[in-house]
């Protein structure tokens, strides 16, 4: 199970939101670069950035941010990134300063084909992010709920040739109030890519029931506030999960 530290970026600052709501932004750093290095010391085998600005603007806004991040890592491990994505250029320069894996979200629901075509372009590097509430799809940072289911999005979008799916419960991210283990099942389960839970992670607890599942397809767990706020001692946890994988 792999365990990857967000660093979610606002104004050039490492924050972290509650439900998705810019106003309530908490600052953890002022260093982005040295919060990625941090993480890297602490045992992180992948790092995830999310440009905060940028998914509410639509375009790159933390470009100089995500560029000294890249800078700090350089090839240590690889760098999943997602917000404000919404042409191929942008996937392409993206790549090209070093970014491993980008990640399309609310672009995806709204359209798919621009999905089919990074798919088709950038075999290997696009993953989708795909929000949801009671198994419903949420786009535009949350603002948004759609009708669509979210089983039947993912499979779609596996048929496309995503690299793995992030599945987010936007109910409990931010809120540490523990995963939704089941839901990430469920999705895991209907899909042969890889998926990734996030949302809502708060203590080893959660580590634990995500490893118990691994074997149905949950390959990773994305964890924020639970580690800035020192809930979840990350070094301490991906040790555990490398433990219960063995």
């Amino acid at each position: 199970m792999l365990l990857i530290p967000a660093i979610d970026l606002k104004d050039g600052h490492c924050v972290r939101l509650k439900q998705g709501e810019m106003d309530d932004a908490t600052v953890f750093s002022e260093d982005p670069a040295a919060m990625a290095r941090h993480w890297i010391e602490q045992g992180a085998r992948r790092l995830h950035l999310v440009d905060l600005n940028g998914a509410f603007a639509g375009k790159p806004v933390n470009e100089s941010a995500i560029k000294s991040i890249i800078q700090a890592v350089g090839d240590d491990i690889p760098v999943q990134l997602g917000g404000g994505i919404r042409d191929l250029d942008t996937i392409a320069r993206y790549l090209d300063d070093g970014i491993t894996y980008v990640i399309i979200g609310t672009a995806a629901v709204k359209n798919p084909g621009f999905l089919q075509d990074a798919c088709s372009a950038f075999p290997g590097h696009i993953i989708v992010g795909l929000d949801a509430k009671d198994g419903k799809v949420a786009v535009d940072g949350w603002s948004k709920m759609t009708g669509h289911d979210v089983v039947d999005l993912a499979k779609k979008y596996e048929d496309y040739g995503v690299e793995g799916v992030i599945y987010t419960d936007i109910g409990r991210d931010g809120m540490l109030s523990g995963v939704n283990v089941d839901a990430t099942v469920r999705l895991a389960q209907a899909l042969l890519v890889p998926v990734i839970a996030s949302g809502g992670i708060a203590n080893l607890k959660d580590i634990e029931a995500l490893c118990a599942v691994e074997s149905e397809g949950v390959f990773g767990a994305i964890t924020g506030r639970a580690i800035y706020e020192g809930t979840l001692d990350f070094k301490a946890a991906q040790a555990r999960a490398d433990a219960l994988s063995d």
